[in-house]
């Protein structure tokens, strides 16, 4: 399994869930793969602060905006057909960003 790639002194990264859980493991695999962290993302942590989701943003729009950062536009549909990017989204049937054209 994707296991099989984590080498001595390497992380274990978990980014969310966008394809379902993981199921559940022997999380001393990790230990006897010689792994020195297990961690992952704490996205409603970021959330707290309004004022620090701001600054956020601004970063991320400054990095996106400057280059540095391209984020794929894989779908474009009419506005009339939101439902149908809605369903897709909720499918789980996307990658990268879906566009609504008036």
């Amino acid at each position: 399994g994707s296991l099989d790639s984590l080498r001595p002194f390497g992380t274990f990264v978990s980014f969310g869930s966008a394809s379902g859980p993981i199921p559940p493991f022997d999380i001393t695999l990790l230990m006897r793969k010689g792994s020195l962290f297990a961690t992952w993302q704490l996205l409603f942590e970021h959330l707290r602060k309004r004022e620090d989701v701001l600054a956020m943003s601004r970063d991320l729009f400054d990095v996106v905006a400057g280059g540095a950062v391209a984020v794929p536009v894989r779908d474009r549909l009419p506005l009339a057909e939101a439902a149908e990017a809605h369903r897709r989204l909720e499918a789980r049937e996307t990658t990268g960003a879906t566009v609504l054209l008036p």
